[in-house]
């Protein structure tokens, strides 16, 4: 049987899936975080490259060790558009990251409460180049569209940077998640190709060396500073996941 394996169709999720579209044991499977989620829980994926904080959504998951999607200080291609001199009532999301919606929330209730008088509405929108023409008074892009918008005369929250100025630590968009019953042997060797030929293809994720994807001890911190955030702000009640086997030979655990 094939691997079923979950990545997103963003161009910072490819450093991770080079290959893997091409490789005979395996059936790749291209969407946004969020549905990638719902297949991995109803058991249709082995393993997926999902929004970190589906980790403590839902026990029982083991997160696949040193490899992921992260920032250490800007990420730019997860942005928040703020309208100028304004207060924030109303916000509009991009649905397809649940991490980057978290983290968003996480920012409004902690270093940008002052800007919330009351608790905003979350209205679903999509994909823009163009926020400004949007009537809320922020709003969320993730991926191709969070890189390539055009804020015109909004002011620019980078969801990573903002957590830096924040907590002082790396943020941790998205990690391999698998299954309880999936034996990480069995996906290892499929994920540990696919970054090794993603590194001999170089930077074509378009942010310009903003992203890594290779986890150290930093981001590991990072992460786990996500996760309690998150509890202690009624995001998440399960508890932080075991981590799955070492992925890059001599690399990050």
């Amino acid at each position: 049987m094939r691997i079923r394996i979950g990545g997103v169709p963003y161009g910072v999720g490819a450093p991770l899936l080079a290959g893997l579209a091409q490789d005979p044991s395996v059936q790749l499977v291209q969407a946004p975080p969020t549905r990638l989620i719902a297949q991995l829980r109803a058991g249709e994926l082995d393993v997926a490259l999902v929004s970190s904080i589906e980790a403590v959504r839902q026990p029982g998951y083991r997160v696949v060790a040193g490899l992921g999607i992260a920032a250490r200080q800007q990420v730019r291609s997860v942005r928040a558009f703020l309208r100028r001199d304004s207060l924030v009532r109303s916000v509009g999301i991009d649905e397809g990251s649940a991490t980057s919606v978290a983290l968003l929330q996480l920012l409004l209730r902690n270093p940008h409460r002052a800007l919330v008088p009351r608790w905003p509405t979350f209205e679903p929108i999509g994909p823009t180049r163009f926020p400004d023409a949007l009537p809320q008074d922020l709003v969320l892009l993730i991926g191709d569209a969070g890189l390539q918008a055009d804020p015109g005369e909004r002011h620019v929250w980078d969801l990573a940077w903002e957590w830096r100025q924040w907590t002082g630590l790396p943020f941790v968009f998205a990690v391999w998640l698998l299954r309880p019953e999936v034996d990480p042997a069995t996906v290892m060797p499929s994920l540990r190709a696919a970054r090794g030929r993603g590194k001999l293809r170089g930077a074509v994720d378009g942010t310009a060396g903003a992203v890594h994807y290779e986890l150290d001890d930093d981001d590991l911190g990072g992460l786990r500073r996500f996760w309690a955030e998150a509890r202690a702000a009624g995001l998440a009640d399960a508890a932080d996941p075991a981590f799955a086997g070492t992925v890059m030979e001599g690399g990050s655990r």
